[in-house]
This record gives structure tokens, C-alpha cells and sequence, in this order.
């Protein structure tokens, strides 16, 4: 077997608390996306179309679907000789169950994974990301600037650098500052979570940092700081695709309607698809009174009443009447005859019944909560 370059480790074990209902019985990670996806199907098919083919996926917050989904890593052609997806939960050691403490102890707790591969590089992505990058691009920047770490920067509007984490780098895009949420920020790049690190560098840090009890065991609080206070060499690494942090209700509704455009802000298909896994189903029927407008309606789905800037999921029925418009419907939901959905997110086997009514607006998007049945 060849020598493993670089390793991906995608973090993927966050609870999502933000997306409220959505994430009761699932990571966020498992939350769909765009008509036929999962969240977690863009940092997967980011390493593969990288040439990334070792893939660590570190799991916590309701695990099982997620497992489920991720299997061999067939669908993300990672299962190759020289490849895989390696599902990593907590487990027992020595000193007794722990769960993750933080991002860095996530990474910290299975060290011996990384040794077991044993790559020059490792490459860290949070399971949470919409956006397209090749990360090889990334690691080539990563060895030209004899870098020590590499962190992914985008530049986002000054009014909400705010509530990034900021770096601050010279000309060369040499970091020499980061700022945690600063309230007058003097850049506006802001962390992506994207990090390379050369591997015995990150182990010291790691090792050092756990044995720290006023630590967080966070990258971002804690081991980037650190790294900058002892005079390391990290550099940032600037992106300037689409990139969506899709931690709350209104950024993810935000980031399905994104597609919905006749030049979408990036490809789901073509050079650099999305890969996922996705059931067998007969293509989707409109009925002779059902219509359909700037909306992306995935198989399986029956569409008899009007559907307008929505993306419907796979199953999803859509009765005589019923009127569904600025909407996300995840899969197998059931929606009466007459019924209305304006300005919503329903989540998976939901039942909307007759003439029943879910209302949201631009800055406050409706929440139906999965197997939820709504009246009329």
C-alpha cells in the first residue's frame, strides 16, 4: 500500500442546537441538502475530487443515521485499496469513556488513527459547509510556504466579520494575529475551519494542550493562539468560491434557495460533482392541475397541486390545491390537498394535513419538526 500523503479529518460530531428542530434525531451533518444531499456530501466529495482518499469522520450527536449513510464510502468512490472512510466515535480507553471535549480533543483522541496511517499531512474540514474547494490546491500553498499550518480564509462583508474568528496576516498572507469574534475587527477574513497541518507539528500541539484543565481543547480558542504565541508558521489560505456556514434555519433555507438561480453560485454536477447516497425512485410526476416553478423536485416525488421557488425532496407528495411556495421539503412528507406552505423548512415524514397551514416569513423561516402532523 503507498504512503498516504494527507489525511482527512472531517468533524462531524456537533449536536447543531442552532437548527433547532431540525436536528432532534440527527447530527447536523445527516441534515439534507439541495433536492437529494446531505451536508456532510461536501467536504466527502471536496477529498475525493481532491485526490484525498483516506477520510477520518469524527461522530458524537446521534450517530446512527449518520453511520448508516456514510457505510463503505462507496458513494464518494473512497473505497478503494488505497482508500477509505473511517467512521471514528468516542470510544473506552485506559482512563474510562470521554466524549469530545472540543474540536482539538476530537482530533487528540484518536492520534492513534493518524499514527496507524501515518500521513505527511493532515487536513481538518467541519462537517457543516456548504462549498466546493480542491484542497490540493490548498496543500501545494501548504509545502510552497514551508508552512507549519495553513488556514482556509474567506473574506465575508466587514459588518459581519464580527461574528467570525478573523485572521490578520502581512503581505506574503503570513498570519501573525487571530481574532476570536472581535468587536472592530482589522481584517475581514474569517476562519473557514479548514485547516492543514504538517503532522508532527499538530501532535505536539495536541499533546500539549490536553494535559491543560483551564483548556477548551478548541482550535480556534485555543491551539491556533498558541501556535501564533510561540511564532510558528501558519499561513492563510484564501478561497474565493461560495462558502455557507449552514448552522442556523435561516442560512441553511438561504443556501437551498442559492440553487434556485438560472446560474447557481456553483455546481452540483460537471467537473467537480457532489456525490451522495441516494435511494432508488421512479422519476417524479406532475398531474394534470399540478405545476411547477423555479423549483428542484427530486424522484419519487408527486407533485398535483402548485409548487413555486421550493426544493422538494424525494417522496414528497404534494395534493390537489395544496399551494407550496419559498420552501424546503425534506423527504417522505405528505402534504394534503389544500394545504399551504409559505417560507418553511419540514423535515423528513411529515404530514401536512388538509387544508392546514405553515407560514413563515424572509427573516423568521417556519420549522416543522420530523414525523410532526399539522392540522388544520
Amino acid at each position: 500500500m503507498r504512503k498516504t500523503e494527507c489525511l482527512g479529518m472531517i468533524l462531524a460530531g456537533g449536536q447543531g442546537s442552532r437548527l433547532g428542530a431540525l436536528t432532534k434525531k440527527i447530527a447536523k451533518p445527516a441534515v439534507p441538502f439541495g433536492g437529494k444531499y446531505r451536508i456532510i456530501d461536501f467536504p466527502l466529495s471536496n477529498c475525493s475530487n481532491s485526490g484525498i482518499t483516506k477520510v477520518g469522520v469524527l461522530t458524537q450527536y446521534r450517530p446512527l443515521e449518520l453511520h448508516n449513510y456514510l457505510a463503505s464510502g462507496s458513494s464518494w468512490d473512497l473505497d478503494s485499496r488505497d482508500g477509505g472512510v473511517f467512521i471514528l466515535p468516542p470510544y473506552a480507553r485506559e482512563k474510562g469513556a470521554d466524549w469530545y471535549r472540543g474540536t482539538a480533543d476530537a482530533i487528540y483522541q484518536n492520534l492513534n488513527f493518524i499514527d496507524m496511517i501515518d500521513p505527511e499531512y493532515v487536513l481538518i474540514l467541519s462537517g457543516d459547509h456548504i462549498y466546493t474547494m480542491d484542497y490540493s490546491w490548498m496543500l501545494q500553498a501548504h509545502k510552497m510556504n514551508n508552512a507549519e499550518a495553513t488556514i482556509g480564509v474567506f473574506e465575508v462583508p466587514w459588518e459581519e466579520a464580527p461574528r467570525f474568528g478573523i485572521m490578520n496576516t502581512d503581505d506574503t498572507g503570513r498570519i501573525h494575529e487571530f481574532e476570536e469574534k472581535p468587536p472592530q475587527p482589522k481584517s475581514n477574513l474569517a476562519s473557514m475551519g479548514i485547516y492543514i497541518f504538517t503532522k508532527s507539528f499538530l501532535k505536539k500541539y495536541l499533546e500539549d494542550d490536553a494535559v491543560l484543565e483551564d483548556s477548551s481543547h478548541d482550535f480556534g480558542k485555543d491551539i491556533i493562539p498558541k501556535m501564533l504565541n510561540d511564532g510558528a508558521r501558519l499561513f492563510s489560505y484564501s478561497f474565493d468560491g461560495y462558502w455557507k456556514d449552514v448552522g442556523t434555519i435561516e442560512s441553511l433555507w438561504q443556501a437551498n434557495m442559492d440553487l434556485l438561480q438560472d446560474e447557481p453560485p456553483f455546481e452540483l454536477q460537471g467537473d467537480w460533482k457532489i456525490y451522495s447516497s441516494n435511494p432508488s425512485l421512479p422519476p417524479h410526476y406532475v398531474g394534470p392541475e399540478g405545476s411547477v416553478k423555479k423549483s428542484m423536485v427530486s424522484e419519487g416525488a408527486m407533485i398535483l397541486g402548485e409548487v413555486e421557488n421550493c426544493v422538494i425532496f424525494p417522496g414528497v407528495r404534494v395534493g390537489k390545491g395544496a399551494k407550496v411556495t419559498n420552501s424546503v421539503i425534506f423527504p417522505y412528507t405528505m402534504i394534503d390537498d389544500n394545504a399551504s406552505i409559505d417560507y418553511a423548512i419540514v423535515a423528513h415524514r411529515c404530514h401536512i394535513c388538509d387544508g392546514a397551514k405553515v407560514a413563515g416569513s424572509m427573516g423568521a423561516i417556519a420549522v416543522v419538526a420530523e414525523e410532526e402532523t399539522v392540522s388544520a
